[in-house]
């Protein structure tokens, strides 16, 4: 059999489960990026970005340990690293990036990682890529991952990896807990925050900040393309742990570094999430008045207090028909379907956003209710 023809069964195949992908244009009313605060069209970032580009062009021209580097990212690196209560911090071009870059240079071969099995496929890939064992603990399961952690015998480090606000399911990972077990068996915790930063906690830092564990995390990935509306992550944590990514993260060291003048955006959007908390509140406040339609409204969704709503739709075929159809009437949601997520969990991710409004959400619930009742 010929490559193509390969090929072009799989792709078959992948269309008979009705799990082909097609890449689409914005359309409609926002309801599936992760825009959250509404900053990727803010015109203080735009013009900040502008200035950044006028003073140092539009490439940065290589990698960071050559002459990739700028002040601008020492700059944006050093507010970061106090906007999330650590000693320093390190950006990448890339949460992707970021992830597996960390775990393939800290995790070794005679270390044990522990990790949610919903973990991002950037987290697993990372992990992947290391030699470390890994042991894989169900969604949030406390007692299961205390139980392994204090029973598991290991020659090297252990780790315990997880997301904060998982980006699926709209959960919260219960970091206290976590860390109060990781504290008890010499654990480090690594926590991804994409979703997190930039809406929780007292100025905007994370769900690390809202629960105050900052001193019992090892580090955190925060990725800056999300609430913080640019591009890029953070890796957060000690002095010692940064400078050893920059002296072994292959990610970090063979890419080239990123556009400078996102540094100068970057700084703005921090300065914004810090200081206007009222988006931060009005955004969880949105979340919680649609989930509570929802439900009134027979369609189940969770309680949780964050700004990703899961629709549970099961079939992908008939989760991407609900989607176009809705898409048709003007609301830009998407179907997530496997392996993004387990089977038969196929759904509506709805990503909420300052810009929406009360009778935006009465208006979508009133079109998602009659595709739920189309036969």
């Amino acid at each position: 059999m010929k490559l193509k023809e390969r090929i072009q069964n799989n792709l078959v195949e992948i269309q008979t489960k009705g799990l082909k992908r097609k890449l689409a244009s914005p359309c409609g009313i926002d309801l599936s990026s992760n825009d959250y605060l509404g900053l990727a069209q803010d015109e203080r970032l735009k013009n900040a970005m502008i200035e950044g580009v006028r003073r140092e062009g539009i490439g940065s021209t290589g990698s960071r340990l050559l002459r990739g580097e700028r002040d601008c990212f020492a700059e944006v690196e050093k507010q970061f690293a106090e906007f999330k209560g650590t000693e320093s911090s390190l950006y990448f071009s890339s949460g992707y990036q970021a992830n597996i870059g960390l775990l393939q240079t800290f995790l070794e071969a005679d270390d044990i990682v522990f990790s949610d099995e919903l973990n991002h496929a950037s987290l697993i890939d990372g992990m992947r890529l290391s030699n470390a064992r890994k042991i894989i603990f169900r969604h949030l399961e406390v007692d299961e991952i205390a139980k392994l952690l204090k029973e598991t015998g290991c020659k090297g480090q252990k780790f315990l990896v997880t997301e904060s606000l998982f980006s699926m399911d709209g959960d919260i990972a219960p970091l206290q807990k976590y860390a109060e077990i990781c504290a008890e068996t010499n654990t480090n915790l690594i926590i991804d925050e994409a979703h997190a930063v930039g809406i929780y906690g007292r100025k905007g830092s994370g769900l690390i900040g809202h629960f105050k564990i900052e001193k019992d995390v090892f580090l955190s990935i925060n990725t800056a393309g999300k609430a913080l509306g640019v591009s890029g992550a953070f890796i957060a944590g000690d002095i010692w742990a940064i400078e050893y990514l920059i002296n072994k993260c292959r990610s970090f060291i063979f890419s080239t570094a990123p556009l400078p003048a996102t540094a100068d955006a970057l700084k703005v959007a921090l300065e914004i999430v810090e200081t206007e908390k009222g988006s931060r509140e009005r955004l969880l406040n949105l979340s919680r008045f649609f989930r509570e339609l929802l439900n009134e409204n027979g369609i189940l969704v969770p309680l949780d207090n964050s700004q990703i709503v899961p629709i549970l739709i099961g079939d992908s075929k008939k989760a991407v028909k609900i989607a176009e159809s809705l898409q048709a009437k003007g609301f830009d949601v998407r179907a997530i379907r496997p392996p993004t997520v387990p089977e038969n969990t196929s759904r509506l991710r709805v990503s909420l956003n300052v810009g929406l409004t009360k009778e935006i959400m009465r208006e979508f619930i009133i079109k998602l209710n009659k595709e739920f009742n189309r036969k």
